[in-house]
Formats: structure tokens, C-alpha cells, sequence
């Protein structure tokens, strides 16, 4: 059973209006030297004004590496470190660096890598959740964030499901689809003649390369719903979802289970590059 949530797009419009001071050479001379002379007391004021808030701002949160949580979330990720994450086969295409978690596949490099979060948030294992990410991809980017899966050493988990990080890659399949089973598309690839999965056509991408987005998967008993920026994109039904079983995009559904950061072989002549930052997650009841 499927429920596609219609996306609005508001765009908002900001009027400033600014009043003319009077000309001094329109004034007495007497006047005009008194305005002058508050004038130049102004500027020098206003001057050390806005130097000494740009040193407050240099050292503010706007320099932060590690935001809070949003409330009642708990972060997965420490900002300098990958404690309490686990990869496999082909590491090194994983690194933190300012604060992310960057992904950063080569061009030659024709192996996937899946890091996997096994620290000691609820044990690393997740039921019913709210997860939200912050992602930034590269052009020709390919990568996901896995939920409901375990720690595999090598290739692409057989475990759980996928939340596609797409948005220029040759993958018709774009970010925020369910791989195989419930896909966002916004062109220009287009899925084959014969595809049988759910297809949803957006008319405007909702995000974009090199422009930082949040990511969300909300999972309760099996309905699973995916926001973008805040924007519900669809409510996906798993059926049966108290036991294991496999679904028709060929992985097997786990009642419970970890997350992961995939890291996908790139286009030819690309490289295949995200950065993840920002990874909370709310523990929901059952």
C-alpha cells in the first residue's frame, strides 16, 4: 500500500523599504558642520560596532562543527571521529573531515564500501525511529543510507533497505526513493520501457548537488515515510513487517536493525562523492 504526499513549493519575497537622508549641503553651513561631525562619530562607532560582532560570529555557531540535536534526538556521529562506525572491504574511501563523514569514491575504484554504525545509541539496533541526515552530494554522486540492516564486510548489504542519495547520477532512481521498491524520479534518466517498480515523476528536483539538505526516514512498524528538507516526499507499507521476509527489490526485510553509509562505484570518467554531517536519530516507542 502506497501514499504519495503531495509536495508545495512557496517562494517567499521580501520588501525593503529605504527612506533618503537629507543632503547636508541642503542645510545652513552651521548645521551642515554639526551633521558632519555626528556623522563621522557614527561611522567610527559603527565600525568597531560591526568589528567586534564579526569576532563574536567567527567564534560562534555559525564556526561549529558539530551541531546540537534537535530535541529529544540523539547524534550518531561525534564530528572528528568515526567511533562507533564499522566498514569493511574497501575503508579508505571513507574519512571525517570538518566535521563530515565524506564519502569519496575514484573514478578507478569499482568496489562498493558500506560503513556501518555499531555504537552504543540503543545498542545499535533500531526498530521504530526518526532518523535525520544531513547530505551533501557532488555531481554524478551515488549513495544511500541504509536502515534496518547488519554489518556485511563486502558489496552492497543483502539486508534491509536503501534511501537513495542520487541526484545526478546516471541512476534514474533519484534521493529519497526506496530502492527497487517505491522510486523518486526527476529526470533526465528515465526508467527502462519494462520497469515494473512504483514510479513517482516530479516536475522540480526538491534538492540539488553541492547544497547541503536534510534527509529523513521515519520508520514506525513498517510504514516507512521519507522527507526531504522537511518535505514529506511518500508513506511506503512494508507488508509483514514484524518478521523477516524478502521483498521484491530482492533484499530481505529485518524487523529491526542498523544503519549505513553507502558508498557506490562511480560513473565512468567520475568520481563518486558525498558528504554526510549532522546524523541524529529520535528512538520512537513501539
Amino acid at each position: 500500500m502506497t501514499k504519495l504526499n503531495m509536495m508545495k513549493h512557496n517562494m517567499l519575497q521580501s520588501t525593503t523599504t529605504f527612506a533618503p537622508v537629507h543632503p547636508s549641503g541642503c542645510l545652513p553651513a552651521v548645521q551642515a558642520a554639526a551633521l558632519n561631525h555626528l556623522r563621522d562619530k557614527f561611522k567610527r562607532q559603527l565600525g568597531w560596532g560591526l568589528a567586534a560582532a564579526l569576532a563574536v560570529l567567527a567564534t560562534g555557531p555559525l564556526n561549529a562543527q558539530t551541531p546540537a540535536p534537535d530535541e529529544g534526538f540523539v547524534s550518531l556521529f561525534d564530528g572528528k571521529t568515526l567511533d562507533g562506525w564499522k566498514v569493511g572491504d574497501n575503508a579508505e574511501i571513507f574519512h571525517v573531515e570538518d566535521g563530515m563523514i565524506v564519502m569519496n569514491c575514484p573514478a578507478d575504484d569499482h568496489r562498493p564500501a558500506h560503513l556501518f554504525y555499531e555504537g552504543d545509541v540503543n545498542g545499535h539496533t533500531f526498530k521504530n525511529f526518526d532518523l535525520r541526515v544531513d547530505v551533501l552530494t557532488y555531481r554524478c554522486a551515488n549513495s544511500g543510507i541504509y536502515f534496518h540492516t547488519e554489518f556485511q564486510n563486502a558489496g552492497f548489504p543483502k539486508k534491509g533497505l536503501e534511501c537513495q542519495v542520487d541526484n545526478s547520477h546516471g541512476d534514474w532512481r533519484r534521493t529519497g526513493s526506496l530502492y527497487g521498491l517505491f522510486n523518486l524520479t526527476w529526470g533526465p534518466e528515465t526508467p527502462a520501457a519494462d520497469n515494473n517498480q512504483t514510479v513517482v515523476y516530479l516536475a522540480n528536483a526538491p534538492v540539488k548537488d553541492s547544497v547541503w539538505y536534510t534527509q529523513e526516514i521515519i520508520c514506525r512498524d513498517g510504514v516507512v515515510t521519507v522527507k526531504l528538507n522537511g518535505q514529506p516526499m511518500f508513506t511506503y507499507q512494508i507488508p509483514n513487517a514484524g518478521v523477516a521476509h524478502p521483498l521484491s527489490s530482492g533484499a530481505l526485510w529485518l524487523p529491526e536493525g542498523t544503519f549505513a553509509l553507502q558508498g557506490h562505484p562511480p560513473m565512468p570518467g567520475q568520481i563518486s562523492k558525498t558528504c554526510f554531517r549532522n546524523i541524529r536519530v529520535k528512538v520512537l516507542p513501539d
